[in-house]
């Protein structure tokens, strides 16, 4: 995925997906490579992280069952 850095407000980016820019989202300037300003074009990748969301789902699950116990 390719974005445009449309603006940098309050250490945000306002980044516009490519190619129509219609639809936008922020990320801390703080997470963007180091001399990102307006204007620049990002390449941007996903990454399926399975082990996350297994502890997730197990974190998740406890707690369910914690409140579950509780009630009864």
């Amino acid at each position: 995925m390719k974005v445009t850095v449309d603006k940098i407000e309050a250490e945000k980016a306002r980044l516009l997906i490519r190619p129509e820019e219609k639809l936008d989202f922020y990320l801390p300037l703080s997470e963007l490579p180091e001399g990102t300003e307006e204007g620049s074009i990002l390449n941007i990748e996903f990454e399926l992280n399975k082990n996350e969301k297994k502890a997730a789902q197990k974190r998740v699950g406890n707690l369910l069952n914690k409140l579950k116990n509780k009630n009864n």
